[in-house]
């Protein structure tokens, strides 16, 4: 079934939306793939916060032309859906590798993390990006150590670092 202009126009403004908020994209030709299969896709990317849309290329290619991933344009050739990943920069990634486990006929053509195109070769890399809770996780624990330390310090020779403290301060 044809689109209109204005559908085609709501299409554009949707996806560039969501590109917009988007930390990364991830491009995968779905050939060949069954509607029960494409179905679990969606229900699985609902679940990770992922944004899946099938959308026509030249489409897309509007809908990215503004957007950080504008880089993409050259790799948007077939039956292409687009997973963006919304709270995780991996998040589009790690959908498309575990889906494509279980479903040979997902393979991913392109990716994008904002700063140019990525090949399918850097599924896994991008995939093993972390989630923000696991980000704030391993900055904290680079930090326990140190601060463990000091407060054990303090806590150790008060009057010593009420010293150090003055000498610090003299030095100003």
């Amino acid at each position: 079934m044809a689109l209109g202009l204005a559908a085609k126009k709501e299409i554009v403004a949707e996806v560039s939306d969501v590109a917009s908020r988007a930390l990364s994209v991830a491009v995968a030709e779905y050939r060949g793939m069954e509607v029960a299969d494409l179905t679990d896709l969606r229900v699985k990317a609902r679940e990770q916060g992922v944004y899946l849309k099938v959308v026509r290329n030249t489409l897309a290619k509007r809908a990215l032309a503004d957007s950080k991933f504008s880089d993409l344009d050259s790799a948007l050739t077939g039956p292409l859906i687009y997973g963006f990943s919304i709270d995780a920069p991996g998040g589009a990634a790690r959908l498309f590798k575990d889906f494509g486990k279980t479903n040979d006929k997902l393979k991913v053509t392109a990716l994008s993390i904002g700063s140019g195109l990525l090949g399918p070769e850097k599924l896994d890399a991008v995939a093993s990006l972390p989630t923000r809770d696991e980000a704030l996780a391993k900055l904290l624990a680079t930090f326990k150590a140190p601060a463990e330390k000091f407060v054990r310090t303090i806590n150790e020779v008060p009057g010593k670092f009420v010293r150090v403290l003055a000498a610090v301060k003299d030095t100003k």
